[in-house]
């Protein structure tokens, strides 16, 4: 028997719900990318510039673990409600930041409550829909981000040229409260499904990862070698062991199966935002492009991201998520190679908007099949700590990403190095990463097997 439609009259509500969710993470995403090169000119400070992103995503590694482990035990809705008005909290902050310093905490803070969204989300997938609509679940969920792809770079930009980018922050906080209003009911008919147990350990590790991969990345970017070896080296050691703690045994050996797709997402989102960050700033900095010129290339991959995950949404039980994951790494690399050659006045600007298009349908092949992975390996019941593990390594890797990029920047800002240089060594790095995540998606599975749907 054919399953329902993903808006038939039992799922209608959470699809609407959790698409207006994601809409409003794209536009918050695009128009903060978006804006950066201005609110630095404003702030000042642009060795902090990748603290910006990092500061977020690695706020967002608490909220993930938090949010996935309280829907394992407490049901969807109170995370998700949480973790809204974190957010909401953290624009509000943002937009009336008087300096980079307060900008980077509130986005912390914003990226707290962000957590909860992907977590969320992405369990109400595996207990609200059948195995064959979650494809195209994904896929939908791509989608959502066409509208803010279309309108968010152009509109942020424009806004942040001729008014102020403060209020592309606050101008976000209405969809917030109206995200709450959509999906919230929804997600209250999803309770607990494990028994209720002390989750501070696992807090407390997440709180871990993050410092250390914070003491990492201020090591990369921080002072001369005597400050910068023993800060790395510190980061390691605190966040190391609590990482391996977190994620499924055997991720990082990459062992076959389950353990490689939580850890080949992170080296995915590692490559791609690590150089998708700094898009605007690359081509505002070396063409001298307006941030809404600059912001057609953020449009063009999240309009192309989407395209790739409909086309696997199709291919993804034919072919396997082996090779779209690793075609979808070599987008990625030609990607970064032609944005970093559009930062050459010899290269049409058209060429690199293209081709940052080409990396964002890798993304598109290669994100949700890995998705698809994790749910069709899960133990039943423990969706949320799947969740938290997989969002774990997809957020860590952009934090190391994003800050990796920024620790060149700052570190060639210092050195008085050329905009381009410094963002050619970024985008080097990061096309590195990608080529390696094509090796390692060779242990991802051949092919997935469709489970029996169960009730509920």
């Amino acid at each position: 028997m054919e399953p329902p439609g993903v808006f038939a009259a039992e799922v209608r509500a959470l699809t609407i719900g959790l698409v207006f969710t994601i809409t409003l993470v794209g536009f918050e995403a695009l128009a903060i990318s978006t804006v950066m090169p201005v609110v630095s000119r404003d702030l000042g400070g642009l060795g902090l510039y990748g603290w910006v992103f990092s500061g977020f995503f690695l706020g967002n590694l608490i909220g993930i673990v938090i949010a996935g482990d309280r829907a394992d035990r407490s049901g969807l809705a109170a995370p998700f409600a949480f973790g809204l008005a974190l957010f909401a909290g953290g624009l509000l902050a943002g937009g009336l930041a008087p300096g980079m310093g307060v900008l980077v905490s509130a986005r912390v803070a914003q990226g707290l409550g962000a957590g909860a969204i992907p977590a969320i989300a992405y369990v109400a997938v595996g207990r609200g829909y059948p195995p064959r609509l979650r494809p195209r679940v994904f896929a939908i969920f791509s989608s959502a981000w066409v509208v803010p792809g279309l309108v968010g770079p152009a509109a942020s930009g424009a806004i942040a040229d001729h008014a102020s980018w403060r209020y592309v922050f606050l101008g976000l906080l209405p969809l917030v409260a109206l995200a709450g209003i959509m999906t919230l009911p929804s997600l209250r008919r999803f309770p607990a499904t494990a028994a209720m147990e002390r989750t501070e350990g696992r807090n407390l590790l997440a709180l871990q990862i993050a410092t250390g991969a914070g003491l990492v990345l201020a090591g990369a970017s921080t002072g001369g070698v005597l400050v910068r070896a023993p800060l790395a080296v510190a980061g390691v050691i605190i966040g190391f062991r609590a990482f391996a703690r977190l994620v499924p045994d055997g991720t990082l050996k990459l062992s076959p199966g389950l353990p490689a797709a939580v850890l080949v997402r992170g080296i995915l989102t590692f490559s791609f935002f690590g150089a998708d960050a700094y898009v605007s700033l690359a081509l505002t900095s070396t063409r001298g492009t307006s941030t809404a010129v600059a912001g057609l290339a953020l449009t063009a991959a999240t309009l192309a991201w989407a395209a790739g995950t409909w086309t696997q949404e199709r291919l993804v039980y034919r072919t396997g998520p082996r090779r779209l994951v690793r075609l979808g790494f070599g987008l990625v690399v030609c990607g970064i190679a032609g944005l970093g050659a559009t930062m050459f006045s010899t290269v049409p600007l058209t060429a690199g908007i293209a081709a940052w298009a080409v990396a964002g349908f890798g993304m598109g092949l290669a994100y949700s099949p890995i998705s698809l992975t994790v749910l069709a390996l899960v133990q039943a019941g423990r969706e949320g700590a799947s969740a938290a593990s997989l969002q774990l390594c997809d957020v860590l890797g952009i934090a190391l990403g994003t800050g990796a990029s920024g620790a060149a920047v700052a570190t060639g800002d210092a050195a008085g190095m050329a905009p381009r240089s410094m963002l050619l060594v970024a985008f080097g790095v990061c096309a590195v990463v990608a080529v390696a995540g094509g090796g390692a998606a060779r242990r991802l599975p051949s092919a997935l097997v469709v489970q029996p749907t169960r009730p509920g």
